[in-house]
């Protein structure tokens, strides 16, 4: 097994190393909508990647998933052929974007990895669910034009906008992929993402029953906003009549 180049480091890495050279690189850490996670999990579980390793920090909250009983690393490696999926169920903290994002690319550059693509979300106020793209370079854009809405100009926030810098100074064509999304968990967005990996990687992943995900969330959503709306038009209790 393999651990991060420097043991020293605060991030540890425990995988065993990449197949071969010039992979991508797929990374969704929880976010706005969640976007990211449930997209590359989704991905991962449908076309069958072997994980080959974990991602684990003193700086990461003490929290363990488990699934039917057994422990599951909030941060995992995946592997099919020439792509590599990094998913986590924990968000990071502002505060340690740039260590984390450093112990990733510091553990990939031995690989020469071909190219580094986020998942993230963003909030807006439009019903849509449009991806957004940005790149690392003018010369990477052209890869995402005809699936992307690019973004003219702004700033993104997070793990993504600390990967994607990396990307950068280290000469790594990043990609930024920003689904359109509410701040709550979002299956029709992390289904608008899949779409343009879709033609990014040629997957043909079939997305369907992430959108029956997403109209189960978005039904429970609407009873739960009626049962509030019912709760604020009871009367108070100052306002009862007085029996007796």
């Amino acid at each position: 097994m393999l651990m991060s180049p420097d043991p020293s480091t605060d991030i540890k890495i425990f995988s065993r190393p990449l197949s071969q050279e010039g992979s991508s690189v797929l990374m969704g850490f929880p976010g706005s909508g969640l976007v990211g996670s449930i997209a590359l999990q989704y991905l991962v579980d449908q076309l069958g990647f072997t994980q080959i390793g974990n991602m684990n920090s003193k700086y990461f909250p003490p929290l363990a998933m488990m699934n039917k009983g057994v422990i599951n690393v909030p941060v995992r490696l995946y592997e099919k052929e020439n792509i590599a999926v990094i998913v986590a169920d924990i968000p990071v903290h502002p505060m340690i974007c740039y260590e984390v994002a450093n112990g990733i690319m510091d553990w990939l550059m031995p690989f020469r990895v071909r190219e580094v693509v986020t998942i993230a979300g963003i909030i807006t106020n439009e019903p849509e669910k449009r991806v957004f793209g940005v790149a690392t370079t003018e010369e990477a854009l052209p890869r995402i034009q005809d699936s992307t809405i690019i973004l003219p100009i702004g700033s993104i926030s997070g793990i993504a906008s600390s990967i994607l810098t990396e990307c950068k100074i280290r000469g790594v064509p990043g990609y930024g992929l920003l689904g359109e999304t509410i701040n709550a968990p979002d299956p029709r967005a992390s289904a608008a993402s899949i779409a343009v990996i879709n033609k990014m990687f040629d997957l043909n992943l079939d997305v369907q029953p992430l959108l029956e995900q997403a109209e189960e969330i978005e039904s429970t959503m609407q009873k739960l906003s009626e049962q509030v709306q019912t709760a604020e038009t009871m009367p108070k209790k100052e306002q009862l009549p007085m029996y007796g």
